[in-house]
Formats: structure tokens, C-alpha cells, sequence
């Protein structure tokens, strides 16, 4: 049996942070150890676990997230790395399904990931209760039927949750730390991993949940981050990422993206904008899809003068 260390990220949210060390005290493999790479000024006050918790200070004035996976890594001692997003409870098979997908597939597995409606980890909470509650995202496919299976595109990489050996991890560099703030960075390792032959699958079993916490999608409240980092990915590989974002910031009126030029910013997301791509407190999740069907069809309703793109929509 591998040794397992745990990976989040967290930068604010210590309720959420909290619900993730009780998920993994109900593991029925415990991992090695948990790591905290902490993108704020100061550490966390987290009670005492069964297991070894550290916490790595990550600096940053925007989120560091390709950093502060890379330096997770670097301070984990176990064989195989599992990576949690802050707002994802592993159910308690989670560790052991990981480490048994390793053990038969050297690559990057995703387990399946639900989402919760707001309120759900109010008071004491069991993943069993989540049952019946928790939801899947209607823009992302669901685990294979049984054991593993591979992914043909390298796209649909979705870091919430995501393991690897730690060999594998560190033998192709980790992520492209010039990645600042949200977005581009798991879709660029994505890439890396797809160049590099090394498969990408989802694997039944490993479910996590997704904590409730109000969000934007698209996620105007990173325009800058998102334009900077589809330049980004454009310079290294040839083409932007990121489309479907970057689509609805062009139907919104918020850039210019026009081929063969850099992305121009025409104005900052106002009030309206926020409302639009807010989150609601009857969602367990939202997306962008939908955002962009509403758009189109306002724009298809005032005419062609109101002039929209024409690009498809990829969820």
C-alpha cells in the first residue's frame, strides 16, 4: 500500500478547511500526512489530527496556485500526492481509491466530484447524509461505470480534485509557475501531460464534495487574471484557452479578443455584470453555459444590430 500525502490550497475559508480534516479523520486509509499550502499571511488555528499536518506560507498578492501546488509537492514525503481543492470533503473511501488507481495507472486520475446546496455542512454533517443532496455538475461528465478510464482530451483536466505519483509529478516539473491568479494553469499541466504521453482518466470512486461558497461564472471577478493567463497559454502553445470565458467577456462587452492581436480590456465588470454570473443561494453550482445561453438569446432578441460572435460555445 502507498503512502499517500494530501495537498490543498487555502487561502481564506477556514470553515471549509475544517470540513476537509474531518473528511480525511473518516478515511479508511488514512493519508501520511496533510499539507496546507497557505496563500495568505498567516497560518491557520486547526485542531489536533490523527495524521501529521503541515503548513507552508505561499506568498502572493494574487492567487499563487501553480506555486503553491509545486511547493505542496515539494514538502510532501508520500508516494503517491492527492491534490483537494479547499471546498472539496473527501468521502471516506477517497484516499484508498486514489492509491488504488495509482498503483494500476502511472498518470493523473480524477475522481468524481458533487456538489452541495448552501447549508449543508451546517452543524454535524456525514458524507451519507449528503446523499440524495449532493449534485453533479451538469457540464462535466460523470466517472467510468467501473475501475478506470482514460481521457482523450487533456481539456477536461479539472483540478478540484486530481492525484499523481509524486515521481511522475516532479519528473515533468510540476506546473508552469508563471501562471498568476485564476485560470489557465491546470488546462496548461493538462497540456504538459498530454505532450508528455502521460495519461490523463477518471477513476470511479474517489468522490469528493464540493463545498457551497458564492462564486462568478464566467468569473468576471478575474478578468485580469484570466486575459493575462490565456496570453499566456497563447505564447507557449499557439492558441488561447480558457474560450467559453473568454467568449462570454466578448458578448458582455467586457474585451476585444480579435485574433492575432493581445486581449484588450474595454471596460470593468460593473454591477449588473455581477449579478448576471453570481451564484444563487438555490444553486449548488452554476456555469457559464448558461450565462452564454442567456446572452445569446438577449442578443438574438434585440436583432443583428446588437452584433454578437459567432464562435461555438464549448461548456
Amino acid at each position: 500500500m502507498s503512502t499517500v500525502s494530501v495537498v490543498t490550497l487555502a487561502r481564506g475559508r477556514p470553515g471549509h478547511l475544517r470540513n476537509v480534516l474531518i473528511g480525511l479523520e473518516r478515511q479508511t486509509q488514512p493519508p501520511a500526512e496533510f499539507i496546507v499550502a497557505v496563500m495568505q499571511d498567516a497560518p491557520y488555528d486547526l485542531p489536533e489530527t490523527s495524521f501529521p499536518v503541515r503548513q507552508i506560507l505561499v506568498p502572493g498578492a494574487e492567487l499563487p496556485l501553480a506555486t503553491a501546488r509545486n511547493r505542496g509537492v515539494a514538502a510532501a514525503s508520500g508516494e503517491t500526492i492527492v491534490f483537494l481543492d479547499v471546498d472539496c470533503i473527501p468521502s471516506p473511501d477517497l484516499v484508498a481509491d486514489y492509491a488504488r488507481g495509482l498503483s494500476e495507472l502511472d498518470g493523473l486520475l480524477m475522481g468524481e466530484v458533487l456538489h452541495l446546496p448552501e447549508h449543508a455542512t451546517s452543524g454535524d454533517w456525514t458524507c451519507e447524509g449528503f446523499n440524495g443532496i449532493a449534485e453533479k455538475h451538469s457540464d462535466r461528465r460523470g466517472p467510468p461505470k467501473a475501475g478506470i478510464e482514460i481521457c482523450t482530451d487533456y481539456r477536461c483536466f479539472w483540478s478540484l480534485s486530481f492525484a499523481m505519483r509524486r515521481a511522475t509529478f516532479l519528473a515533468i516539473g510540476g506546473f508552469d509557475e508563471r501562471y498568476r491568479g485564476y485560470g489557465g494553469e491546470d488546462t496548461d499541466f493538462g497540456k504538459i501531460l498530454d505532450r508528455q504521453g502521460i495519461p490523463i482518466a477518471w477513476i470511479k470512486g474517489a468522490l469528493s464534495y464540493h463545498q457551497y461558497h458564492r462564486h462568478h461564472m464566467p468569473p468576471v471577478h478575474h478578468l485580469d487574471s484570466v486575459v493575462r493567463n490565456a496570453e499566456l497559454f497563447e505564447a507557449k502553445w499557439g492558441y488561447r484557452t480558457m474560450g467559453h470565458w473568454l467568449y462570454a467577456f466578448k458578448i458582455m462587452g467586457l474585451i476585444d479578443d480579435t485574433p492575432d492581436r493581445p486581449i484588450r480590456i474595454l471596460r470593468r465588470p460593473d454591477a449588473d455584470d455581477f449579478a448576471l454570473t453570481g451564484q444563487q443561494g438555490h444553486q449548488p453550482y452554476n456555469n457559464a453555459a448558461s450565462v452564454i445561453r442567456h446572452l445569446e438569446a438577449q442578443a438574438c432578441a434585440a436583432g443583428p444590430a446588437a452584433g454578437t460572435a459567432s464562435e461555438p460555445v464549448t461548456a
